[in-house]
């Protein structure tokens, strides 16, 4: 079966079809679509996020002095807050279902994963979603360099890896009170370099990881602090991280030196190939083709980590097409590309309430085995289907399709137009034959999403 271009990067790199938006119908369309995806002038941003955890932290300072007054105005603020991570929420549905291609909102996922970091409170879920906002979608068509500086300083990478208890034993604050200092917090620096950058068994030692933890002191985030550096906490150089020092014994800790070895760690070649493997597996298959992953970590390497020219690689590739349904929708992916069969648009998703958000969204996407910002560990998403082929996510599927659908997308279409619409000319021979003779429309609707053809890609 050869696939139209525009359904199968819809398919593959997108949020599949929609009847209401054709699909970019080249690479170099694809790839430049990716833009779509820049950062929202409206959106939560750090310096938002530290004003509002200061306003947040005085009025919470207030209520425990006392005063029914004061309570009532902390809890009012903690509530309006709340209802600021709910509309992010949805703005990230929205966004995935009205972007025409969908790459863009794909990759977004894709790197938010790769630099994971979690919520679970409200200010951690502010920060999450100002990490997003902040440190990977201006970055997604550029410098893989820029895009880890600014997702490893972040506020939220900090906070989910513990790096504020990460103090230097010889810096200004342990020379001070011995007693007081913490020691080195190993976190971030591992991941940086495990997960972040060259990948698991690329030759590092631990020597490497202590001393790149070493380097890294002095990040740390306090609402009331600018930046997000503290000297004071800073072990003074030198430091060697994979035969490369940084610093020097004269000077004390120096902001550019934590610089200097992210944009070595990611240009490094076996980042090359860490890098071009997870994007390989992530969009075509869990076991991908070594000549793709070859090729991608080759385009990485010549173009010095140039995300654009990665887009572009993966856009042209022929697997997209030889390895076509060898991957499930992940939970998230699955929710949208729903939505976007039905014929919903980006102001209609907007506009759900709270309560139909958390019934019809978040709590079968938790079920599903995706709850909203709380992956499992720092290595994020599984990427394996049978992870999310197990029985309990496939039968929330299957009753999502059949309880939900109506109640999000209103007046239900036509089986046989929904099949076209969500399917185009990929659907087997099997869908094809069953969903016109579907008892109801809703039987029908749910025959297409519970198929295997509608949730691989």
């Amino acid at each position: 079966m050869s696939i139209p271009y525009d359904q199968l990067a819809a398919i593959r790199l997108g949020f599949g079809l929609s009847p209401r938006q054709p699909s970019p119908g080249d690479p170099a369309a694809v790839a430049a679509s990716v833009a779509r995806a820049a950062p929202d002038p409206d959106g939560i941003t750090l310096d938002r996020m530290r004003e509002w955890q200061r306003t947040g932290n005085r009025l919470a300072r207030a209520a425990r002095k006392g005063g029914a007054e004061a309570g009532r105005a902390s809890r009012e603020y903690r509530m309006r807050l709340g209802s600021r991570h709910r509309a992010d929420i949805l703005a990230r549905f929205a966004r995935a279902v009205d972007d025409p291609g969908g790459f863009g909102e794909r990759l977004v996922w894709f790197w938010s994963d790769h630099f994971t970091v979690a919520g679970g409170t409200l200010y951690t879920n502010l920060m999450m979603a100002a990490f997003v906002q902040d440190a990977i979608r201006p970055h997604l068509a550029g410098r893989f360099a820029d895009m880890m500086y600014a997702a490893e300083t972040h506020p939220a990478m900090l906070r989910y890896l513990d790096q504020g208890r990460s103090v230097g034993p010889n810096s200004i604050v342990a020379q001070r009170n011995p007693k007081r200092a913490g020691g080195l917090n190993e976190n971030l620096a591992r991941e940086m370099i495990e997960l972040h950058s060259l990948g698991v068994g690329a030759g590092y030692t631990q020597h490497d990881v202590e001393e790149l933890a070493a380097l890294l002191t002095g990040l740390t985030y306090h609402p009331k602090h600018p930046g997000v550096f503290q000297p004071k906490l800073a072990e003074p150089g030198p430091e060697e991280v994979l035969g490369q020092t940084y610093g020097s014994p004269q000077a004390v800790a120096n902001f550019s030196d934590i610089r200097d070895v992210i944009d070595d760690l990611a240009t490094h070649d076996a980042t090359a190939r860490h890098i071009a493997r997870k994007m390989a597996v992530h969009f075509v298959a869990d076991d991908p083709p070594q000549a793709l992953v070859d090729r991608l970590a080759g385009v990485f390497t010549d173009a010095g980590g140039d995300l654009a020219a990665m887009n572009l690689a993966l856009a042209e590739a022929p697997e997209l097409e030889s390895h076509f349904r060898q991957k499930l929708r992940q939970p998230f992916e699955f929710l949208v590309t729903s939505l976007r069969a039905l014929g919903a648009d980006g102001p209609q998703v907007s506009a759900l309430k709270p309560g139909v958000l958390n019934q019809r969204l978040l709590r079968p996407m938790a079920v599903m085995g995706q709850p909203w910002g709380l992956p499992d560990g720092p290595d994020g998403w599984p990427e394996a289907s049978e992870v999310w082929g197990a029985p309990q996510g496939i039968a929330m599927r299957i009753n999502w399709a059949l309880t939900h659908v109506a109640g999000l997308a209103g007046d239900l279409p036509d089986p046989r137009d929904f099949l076209a619409h969500a399917l185009g000319g990929t659907a087997s021979e099997a869908v094809a034959w069953a969903v016109p003779r579907a008892e109801s429309r809703a039987e029908g609707i749910a025959l297409v999403l519970a198929s295997a053809d509608f949730n691989r890609r």
